[in-house]
């Protein structure tokens, strides 16, 4: 108990400083009363909570590979399908979320990641699937990633109609709190679930079926997720409206329009040619590969190198998870009070941090204690460019209507990176060594980790340069250039 105490404590101090810094800070005065207030706070929890847990139902895989349950190359190829299905899904989920809703995106996503997550762990428990004979596992993995992609854009839809464009800045700090939430549960419950499960196994058939542990891995997100599709079922509504309030005007690309006046494929092409759109995808695709570089990579760097029990890498999801919420607030809080409502300078900012971090890594290297605490501050910074970008801008440039079209062609281009860094990182490519073989304690042969992340992150921090003045048309310019016009989608 005092184990767990101690993980969990500095999270909820952290919450509360934050909360208190927040409070503080000059109020976006909207005229919002508090029976609104209330109710949107009823609205964005329970949907918040599911996401997060969506990700412990998506990177269980990612601690299954940490804990040994499947070879790194394995892991690169499963997660390198998963994440491709996950970004090509948005294609189509996006679109149904703006036609049908953020709240049925949201129960979608719960049911189908609660059946895929189910299947895995009964396979797992009863033998059919194991770590040697992968290729069920992957196709489950990718019928959950079908599913997870309605998670994202369910979360944007729904607030894109309850936050005001001058609120969305915090709102993208409360998104990438969600992250990092989602992350500690995934990373540091996953880990105690699946130790338990294993030994558990080992104490009652000896040491042959531990591995039969894993299978709670998935049973535990099925069975979490059940409960939070009734909570998102009960409480989530899509708009104030909807929910027996009034809506308002949220002033962003879809201002004074009622309904879709396009088709999907429409406003798919008017993004495509877009080049502000397309620029933020491109950003976002650097992203991806960063974020998950980071995030699925270092506990591989620490067993290999013989690092693991540094408190960074043995607490991993708490710490990403305080980066994460660090990096989300102070992202969202800087560019709603600092740069009027603009995402690019902050993802400029943020970029920066990422690549001083990754030039950082390559002599450092051999300093894992230096190593672990740098990348916990790069975690916080690529978070927050995530949240900025995938989390708020989405809404901000393709507006209410068609902020499901928006998240989806945005995070498409995240998850894009995500299957190229699988294959640069693991997978039939894989520069790394294989943790638990002798050229993976040479801290030499890690060297490709950082390196591959320096000229991704000096592209996306080109671009963050190339559009650092872009604002949504009709809001106060605050530089030197507007979005051009064909980023109002919404006819």
């Amino acid at each position: 108990m005092d184990k767990l105490t101690q993980e969990i404590v500095p999270i909820l101090v952290l919450c509360v400083i934050i909360a208190i810094f927040i409070a503080r800070l000059p109020k976006v005065d909207l005229d919002h009363s508090r029976q609104f207030l209330r109710r949107r706070l009823a609205n964005w929890v329970p949907l918040g909570l599911t996401y997060a847990f969506l990700y412990m139902a998506r990177y269980n895989i990612t601690v299954l590979k940490n804990m040994g349950g499947i070879l790194q190359r394995d892991y690169g190829n499963i997660d390198f399908w998963g994440s491709l299905t996950y970004g090509v899904a948005f294609l189509l989920n996006g679109p149904l979320a703006d036609r049908f809703g953020g709240r049925r995106a949201i129960l979608t996503a719960a049911a189908g990641s609660l059946v895929a997550n189910a299947l895995i762990g009964v396979l797992w428990w009863t033998g059919a699937i194991d770590g040697t004979s992968t290729t069920w596992l992957a196709l489950l993995f990718m019928f959950n990633m079908y599913f997870q992609s309605f998670g994202a854009v369910a979360i944007i839809k729904v607030n894109a109609s309850w936050f005001h464009l001058r609120e969305r800045g915090t709102f993208g700090g409360i998104f990438g709190t969600l992250i990092s939430l989602g992350l500690y549960f995934a990373f540091d419950w996953g880990t105690r679930i699946g130790e338990a499960g294993c030994a558990g196994c080992a104490a009652k058939h000896g040491t042959g079926p531990a591995f039969q542990g894993f299978a709670w891995l998935f049973l535990v997100p099925a069975a979490i997720l059940a409960v939070f599709w009734a909570l998102s079922y009960r409480f989530v509504r899509d708009t104030p409206a909807s929910a027996g309030l009034t809506d308002f005007d949220v002033e962003d690309a879809s201002s004074g329009a009622a309904e879709l006046h396009e088709t999907s494929a429409q406003v798919i092409l008017r993004m495509l040619r877009n080049p502000v759109i397309m620029t933020i995808a491109v950003i976002e695709l650097c992203s991806g590969f960063l974020r998950q570089g980071i995030l699925k990579w270092s506990n591989d760097f620490a067993g290999g190198i013989g690092a693991r029990d540094l408190y960074v890498f043995r607490h991993w999801g708490m710490v990403s998870c305080i980066a994460g919420i660090t990096g989300g607030m102070f992202a969202g809080v800087i560019s709603d009070h600092v740069f009027k409502s603009r995402r690019l300078p902050v993802a400029m900012l943020l970029y920066l941090i990422m690549l001083g971090g990754a030039m950082a890594l390559v002599p450092l290297l051999g300093a894992p204690l230096a190593v672990s605490w740098i990348i916990a501050f790069m975690a916080m910074a690529i978070i927050g460019v995530h949240g900025m970008l995938s989390g708020v801008a989405s809404q901000d440039f393709g507006g209410r209507l068609h902020a499901g079209v928006a998240v989806g062609l945005i995070d498409g281009f995240v998850y894009l990176g995500s299957a190229i860094q699988d294959q640069v990182y693991g997978g039939y490519m894989s520069l790394l060594p294989e943790k638990g073989t002798q050229a993976a304690k040479l801290v030499s042969n890690w060297q490709a980790w950082p390196l591959a992340m320096i000229p991704v992150a000096v592209i996306g921090l080109v671009l963050c340069r190339r559009i650092w003045s872009a604002h949504v048309p009709g809001q106060p310019r605050a530089g030197r250039v507007d979005v051009p016009p064909a980023v109002v989608v919404a006819g």
